[in-house]
């Protein structure tokens, strides 16, 4: 598997946890490392790192290789928040790609980022798409593409996003199937940073809601994707594996 270069900049160490590095980062420290590897023009890959996604990577080892390469990995979930701080290593707070993603796209509006959206189901990036391009007038959205295609297209999917000359290319297939889609193609697609960002479409097309902001406070928006998508409960599942490991982690002391 070919995997990115890593930037010559300095940053502070990532926090570990069950094995697996996270970048301490806000959401200002990720869109600045995000806008450097843009300005460098090296193909980059940043990936969202939510609590099930580690507990996965503790028997996936080609998934695990993808996170521990990966340019830059971001705090997606009020678990992985949890855990650094059981352990000792606190990061200030959790970088979601929904958030991140949306935030990209009022960049975009403002820098002219070219970005493209690949993924979710028949028409969902389209419509995720024109939803962003209604809140931010400007966004220099240049393709989308459902992800529901077979192997056989994968190569003219490619070309596609590649043809569209992207900054940043937006891929939802879900966790981690849209890593390795992208460790695959990094350096074909002929973007400066290529993202994972499972079921960001859905939620910025309006086709699911995210939780309200009081579930979101009180870290509870995993149960409330349960309660709208209860076909999800395999990722769900991984949760208390996840707790269980942590817990029974050695914690760093002071």
């Amino acid at each position: 598997m070919e995997t990115s270069v890593q930037s010559s900049q300095q940053y502070p160490p990532r926090v570990e946890i069950l094995g697996i590095g996270v970048d301490p980062v806000s959401m200002e420290e990720a869109l600045a490392r995000i806008e450097r590897f843009i300005t460098e023009g090296v193909p980059r890959m940043v990936v969202t790192a939510d609590s099930s996604g580690i507990v996965e990577a503790q028997s996936d080892v080609q998934w695990r290789d993808i996170l521990l390469n990966a340019d830059l990995v971001t705090p997606d979930s009020a678990g992985v928040v949890w855990a650094s701080r059981r352990l000792g290593s606190p990061v200030r707070d959790r970088v979601s790609g929904v958030d991140l993603v949306e935030k990209i796209c009022h960049i975009s509006s403002i820098k002219g980022w070219r970005l493209f959206f690949l993924g979710a189901g028949k028409g969902v990036a389209d419509q995720a798409a024109d939803k962003m391009r209604l809140k931010y007038p400007g966004v220099n959205i240049v393709g989308t593409h459902d992800g529901f295609f077979p192997k056989s297209d994968e190569v003219s999917v490619v070309a596609e996003v590649r043809g569209s000359a992207p900054d940043v290319v937006f891929v939802a297939m879900g966790i981690p199937k849209q890593e390795k889609f992208i460790a695959e193609h990094l350096y074909e697609f002929g973007a400066k940073v290529a993202m994972g960002v499972g079921g960001t479409f859905d939620v910025l097309s309006g086709s699911v809601r995210r939780a309200p902001k009081l579930l979101q406070r009180l870290r509870l928006e995993w149960l409330w994707r349960l309660i709208l998508r209860p076909s999800k409960w395999r990722k769900n599942i991984l949760l208390p594996k996840f707790w269980w490991r942590v817990v029974t982690s050695k914690k760093v002391r002071d």
